[in-house]
């Protein structure tokens, strides 16, 4: 049996862990000073790039780092992804060597772990926590995939948006952003953070596959029309809005035309196009089917790149 002791010994080993692990991460936390007032959290990622919540960063230009040593060096904007909340940011000076990380899979629910932020320059500081919830690949209110939904328990304090989510031994598991989740604190594994840095050095942006259409979810489709067209699901989603000369609308698609299938795959509601329309995609033909007039249409779609709108604006965080 434990005495009081052998409790205390266990609990003050901890907190030299969780110190410890401040400690190592803290070396990689920087200041992002790309905003008014208040400054948010970055990770020297890898070496001389900074990983930051995109929300934080409000501007292009005139973006400056304060590294752990107190050293203020310039920054330039290397690519954006509003759609995860990520932005890339180049150090001039080449500063810093890449974080250590874990695998999104390795996350697990109840693991205790630390936010650790830098907003002033002077000190990190840290929110303890837990993860509270973790599930699989979930899509973003802006279209963005993340390899896990992995919403935390932790408190993600004015200018915590951009730190790193760390484990009690100091491996990073992610990003920390409330930019995705109504304010809820979120952590972007670090697969996901791998995949889009990798996507915006090399190309500045995340290709986004859009036909441009705006759609209502799910529509019924009559026992008598799907009898008539043999088809065996009972909806699709009614094209609501079609963007002047966008891949639909150059395709020949209409207001009132309900979509039924793309590439011959069933559409019953709007989950099922985003799930189609795959990064891959770009540049790509598809066949799209839809009701019209009591009639199936088929018609041939060249998939675009959603255009990269804003993201700036947001949470104060």
């Amino acid at each position: 049996m434990e005495n009081s002791s052998d409790k205390s010994n266990q609990l003050n080993d901890l907190s030299q862990s969780l110190a410890a692990a401040v400690g190592r991460v803290g070396a990689r936390v920087v200041a992002v000073n790309a905003r008014p007032r208040v400054a948010s959290s970055g990770v020297v990622w890898r070496p001389g790039v900074v990983v930051a919540a995109n929300h934080t960063v409000r501007r292009d230009e005139e973006i400056t780092i304060t590294l752990p040593d107190k050293r203020v060096v310039p920054a330039t904007v290397a690519g954006r992804d509003a759609s995860t909340d990520l932005a890339i940011l180049k150090i001039e000076t080449g500063e810093g060597q890449g974080v250590e990380t874990i695998e999104s899979t390795e996350i697990v629910v109840g693991q205790l772990v630390l936010a650790v932020g830098r907003t002033n320059g002077e000190s990190v500081s840290a929110s303890l926590g837990v993860v509270n919830t973790v599930r699989d690949a979930w899509r973003t209110w802006r279209g963005g995939v993340i390899d896990k939904y992995v919403r935390l328990d932790v408190n993600i304090h004015l200018g915590f948006s951009g730190s790193p989510l760390v484990t009690a031994d100091g491996s990073i598991l992610g990003i920390n952003t409330s930019g995705l989740a109504r304010g809820s604190a979120i952590c972007v594994p670090a697969s996901t953070v791998n995949r889009v840095v990798d996507e915006l050095l090399a190309r500045g942006s995340v290709a986004r596959a859009y036909i441009g259409v705006g759609m209502q979810q799910p529509v019924y489709l009559p026992e008598k029309l799907r009898s008539k067209l043999n088809l065996s699901q009972q909806s699709g989603v009614i094209v609501l809005s079609v963007e002047l000369n966008a891949p639909a609308d150059k395709a020949g698609m209409l207001l009132g035309d309900v979509l039924i299938a793309l590439d011959d795959k069933p559409v019953g509601d709007t989950e099922d196009v985003q799930r189609l329309l795959t990064p891959e995609r770009v540049g790509q033909e598809m066949k799209a089917t839809v009701v019209r007039g009591g009639e199936r249409v088929e018609l041939t779609i060249t998939v675009g790149d959603k255009p990269q709108r804003g993201g700036r604006r947001g949470r104060r965080d």
